[in-house]
């Protein structure tokens, strides 16, 4: 794993992470509204050079207002992607406090919502290699920007909503913890780091 910002590839990054969606998130149908805003080119993707928590805030908060302020024919959601912050999940859990806070200071509470994903995510009532945790493991720690207009009219076109989480188990059961590796959606060497607090956040690097 690299130390440096100047030997992270934000390409390298992005690639992996369009691996993850590819294979897992719309391969196995996690999320059914994928596929048609990553086919259509109306993803953003934004790799974050910020080490320390109060960085991610700063590029949280001119995404959120930058996709508010986006043609949704263009940009429909984002994926602000940090492969060098926050990479313990007890802090990214921590930090996910301050995304609905900054939501609400930002007036798109109602307009915009921000799921999350985590190499080492893990629910409340989950054990750690409980198989339900993959549904929102990723490669990187991720920051899902959603229209909820967009949110709204893809789940009215689902014929049943209310099924997405049981199938969803019901395919990472069948898969099981080996047929999940057997993916190879996790980080590549060399394209993320270890948390490093008191480094300097250098300028974003952010791609369509």
């Amino acid at each position: 794993m690299t130390s440096s910002t100047e030997k992270l590839n934000p390409e390298d990054v992005i690639a992996a992470t369009k691996v993850w969606l590819e294979r897992a998130v719309i391969g196995l149908n996690l999320c059914p509204f994928a596929k048609s805003v990553y086919v259509k080119d109306q993803v953003r993707y934004v790799v974050s050079s910020a080490h320390t928590g109060d960085a991610v805030l700063d590029d949280l908060t001119r995404e959120l207002q930058a996709l508010s302020a986006a043609d949704p024919a263009l940009v429909d959601t984002t994926l602000l992607i940090l492969p060098q912050a926050l990479q313990a999940f007890a802090d990214f859990a921590d930090f996910l406090d301050l995304v609905e806070v900054t939501l609400k200071v930002q007036g798109l509470t109602g307009t915009l919502q921000v799921a999350s994903f985590h190499p080492q995510y893990q629910f409340a009532d989950a054990e750690e290699n409980d198989i339900s945790n993959y549904t929102n493991r990723a490669p990187y720690p991720i920051l899902h920007l959603l229209r909820e207009a967009s949110l709204a009219r893809a789940i009215r076109h689902h014929p049943d909503p209310s099924r997405i989480y049981q199938e969803n188990m019901a395919t990472l059961n069948a898969l099981g913890l080996e047929g999940w590796r057997a993916l190879g959606v996790d980080a590549p060497s060399g394209t993320g780091s270890e948390q490093i607090s008191a480094a300097p956040r250098d300028e974003e690097k952010s791609h369509r």
